[in-house]
Parts: C-alpha cells; sequence; structure tokens
C-alpha cells in the first residue's frame, strides 16, 4: 500500500485549480519548473539556516505538500490538455530526483541522523525512482509501488520536518530512523523491478 493510491482523489480535487492554469496559458513543464527550483531553494534555506533556528524546518510539511500539488497539476497539465512532450518526460523525471535529494540532504547536519544513511537515503531514492521510469522501456508501464515511493517519502519527510519544527524531543531510537528508510526504499525498487518484470 502507498500514499500513491490517493492520487486519484487529489486530482479531483486539483481539476477546477489545473483549469484555471489551462486558461491562463500555464503549462505542464512551466509548473514542473518551478516546482524543481522551489524544492532546491527551499532544500538550500534549510542546508545553510536551519542548523541555526530549527523552526525553519515547519517550511518542509509545507512544502511537500504544495510539492505533491505541483506534480498533480504537471501531469494532469500534460494528459488532459495535450501538453505531453518528450522534454516534459525528460523534466519530470529528472525533477523529482534532483528536488528529493535537496529536500532530504539538510538532514544530515541534524543529530542523531549520520550523514552516510541521508546520504544512503537519497541514493536509494534516485535508484528507485530509475527503476520506476524503467517501466515503459521493457513495454510495462510506469511503476510507482510501495512500500516508500515519492509520495510516502513525502509524507515521512514532512511529518520529520514537523516533529523537529516544534521543537519536540528526538528519542534515542530515532537513529534508525534513516536506515529503516533505507531498507524501506530498497524492498521499493525490488518491488518495482519484479512487478515491471510481472507486467511485460
Amino acid at each position: 500500500m502507498s500514499i500513491y493510491a490517493l492520487k486519484p482523489a487529489f486530482q479531483n480535487l486539483l481539476r477546477p485549480l489545473v483549469r484555471q492554469l489551462h486558461a491562463a496559458g500555464v503549462t505542464a513543464n512551466q509548473v514542473t519548473s518551478i516546482a524543481t527550483l522551489a524544492s532546491v531553494g527551499v532544500g538550500a534555506l534549510l542546508w545553510w539556516l536551519a542548523a541555526g533556528d530549527r523552526r525553519l524546518f515547519l517550511l518542509l510539511p509545507l512544502w511537500m505538500f504544495l510539492r505533491m500539488a505541483f506534480n498533480a497539476i504537471d501531469g494532469m497539465l500534460a494528459r488532459e490538455f495535450g501538453q505531453k512532450s518528450r522534454l516534459g518526460a525528460m523534466l519530470n523525471e529528472l525533477g523529482d530526483v534532483v528536488s528529493d535529494a535537496a529536500l532530504y540532504a539538510p538532514f544530515a547536519l541534524l543529530a542523531p541522523f549520520h550523514p552516510a544513511w541521508v546520504a544512503a537515503v537519497i541514493v536509494l531514492a534516485t535508484i528507485s525512482e530509475f527503476a520506476g521510469a524503467l517501466g515503459p522501456s521493457i513495454g510495462a508501464e510506469r511503476r510507482y509501488d510501495g512500500p516508500m515511493g515519492k509520495s510516502d517519502r513525502a509524507a515521512v519527510f514532512g511529518a520529520l520536518g514537523l516533529w523537529i519544527g516544534v521543537g519536540a524531543p528526538f528519542p534515542e531510537l530515532l537513529h534508525w530512523l534513516m536506515p529503516l528508510i533505507a531498507a524501506a526504499i530498497a524492498w521499493t525498487i525490488v518491488r518495482r523491478v519484479r512487478n515491471a518484470l510481472a507486467s511485460a
């Protein structure tokens, strides 16, 4: 089960806004690019400033939610308003991995998270999206299997940002969180590869 399963209901809520954006001349590629640049900006802000004021991590749950909305909007503009393009497909996949790396990296600066495990999460997240995107190359569909897909990671890191931002104390066992996330992403990679092969 993945949070991605809730995407159709989320899209239905956004559909009136998407129609307005299309009428205003906004394109899917513009939305994708803005979301990526904003993610890099939020990640850079947290990297440089949040160590001095952890309340800035409250930006993370807000932006994770908005980013999911941006991701849904660009897909709907592309599919429902004839804006699909090769460039858009490239921007979508590359934008996701760049955004993830930028938003996860600041956690490497915070105890009890070990930088090596944060790096492992970033690398595995990139591989998981690559594994999902490879589906069409073997005659399968693009895979979004969980348990730790993009939407699931957004929920986990958004909740973690909220916890840090409000100044809640860190339990002793929290240093195991990044290894657990890494393990869940590794299992996600296995499931995406296996299910893509099965459906091809």
